[in-house]
């Protein structure tokens, strides 16, 4: 179930407008440092955002005027949904219905924000800055190509291996990647960081990446969850590279394919995110993405029991179209 929307008064941050990849970090700002002398990115932190990995249509640009930003925040399909169901209360059975029949949440339980993203001051219409029109770039076959390594095959109702993962409760891999990306709700994560391992939390199924500082990945035959990730540091950026997937997580690359991913810290509030995906079996060309993760308080609970309690429903179901198709 997702969280309750947070109550906390916003933090009103002031923040450099520059240009997207001019600096890494805020001009003469100094990150802190750990215990083992490298910066620290620790804490807890959000990616709450309207704004999404691919740009939608009607946007033009990446970059957009603050009252553009609040012209398509203002459009988005949950600051919309929320809007129409504040006007149709859940008590009025038929102004209910129209509010509540195309969707299977209800603005109370949304939580993805109220505006478009912020990437050092500047608002988003992306998080996709490469190609230019932020848009992944699929080879001819699109998304499926992504879906062709899978098996069995995921959708179908022959048995609980074929449901999505995300659907059983065992992995949902929007949120903590790589890359992560943002969603409806429960956008907030946590980061520590040791002498040997990174560690990234995301409070979306609290799901968690335990990531070996490492120059080289795994030699094993293993295709773990959220992937086969090493890290190191490049200045003041920590660096993690991801490789080989588990199939069944839906991830962006094949096992051919390479995620790097690099964090730093722009400023006391600010985590500066960059990605660039690379797998020439799913897409004509690298393509790479930006996004900032803010100060939070807290993480928040995150219960999942769809899997737990839909799917013998679900394949209940499909028994039963099978038995009706039979007895034609």
């Amino acid at each position: 179930m997702p969280n309750f929307k947070n109550l906390h008064t916003s933090v009103v941050l002031t923040l450099l407008v520059i240009a997207p990849s001019a600096h890494s970090q805020a001009p003469g700002y100094e990150p802190p440092q750990t215990e083992y002398g490298v910066p620290d990115i620790q804490g807890i932190w959000t990616n709450r955002s309207i704004t999404r990995m691919e740009r939608r249509p009607g946007a033009e640009g990446l970059v957009l005027t603050d009252e553009r930003a609040d012209e398509l925040a203002q459009d988005s399909l949950w600051m919309s949904l929320d809007r129409a169901q504040q006007n149709n209360p859940i008590t009025d059975a038929e102004a209910g219905e129209a509010a509540f029949g195309t969707r299977g949440h209800n603005a109370f339980w949304v939580d993805a924000g109220f505006g478009m993203g912020l990437v050092k001051g500047e608002n988003r219409s992306s998080w996709i800055i490469d190609p230019p029109n932020g848009r992944i770039p699929y080879k001819e076959g699109g998304a499926a190509l992504r879906r062709a390594s899978h098996l069995p095959p995921i959708g179908s109702f022959d048995g609980p291996e074929t449901r999505p993962v995300g659907e059983r409760c065992i992995a949902l891999a929007v949120a903590t990647g790589p890359p992560m990306q943002n969603g409806i709700y429960n956008n907030n994560y946590q980061f520590i960081q040791t002498k040997d391992h990174v560690v990234l939390m995301a409070e979306m199924g609290h799901e968690v990446r335990i990531i070996p500082f490492a120059d080289e990945h795994n030699n094993e035959d293993l295709e773990p969850w959220f992937g086969d990730s090493i890290a190191r540091y490049e200045g003041d950026t920590l660096v993690v590279e991801t490789i080989k997937p588990y199939p069944l997580q839906g991830s962006f690359i094949s096992p051919v394919g390479k995620i790097t991913e690099r964090f730093t810290r722009w400023s006391d509030n600010e985590i500066f995110y960059e990605y660039t995906v690379d797998d020439p079996a799913i897409y004509t060309q690298p393509w790479s993405g930006e996004m900032s993760f803010y100060k939070e308080t807290a993480l928040f609970e995150y219960a999942c029991h769809e899997g737990n309690y839909s799917l013998p429903g679900i394949l209940g179901g499909a028994r039963r179209a099978e038995m009706d198709a039979e007895a034609q």
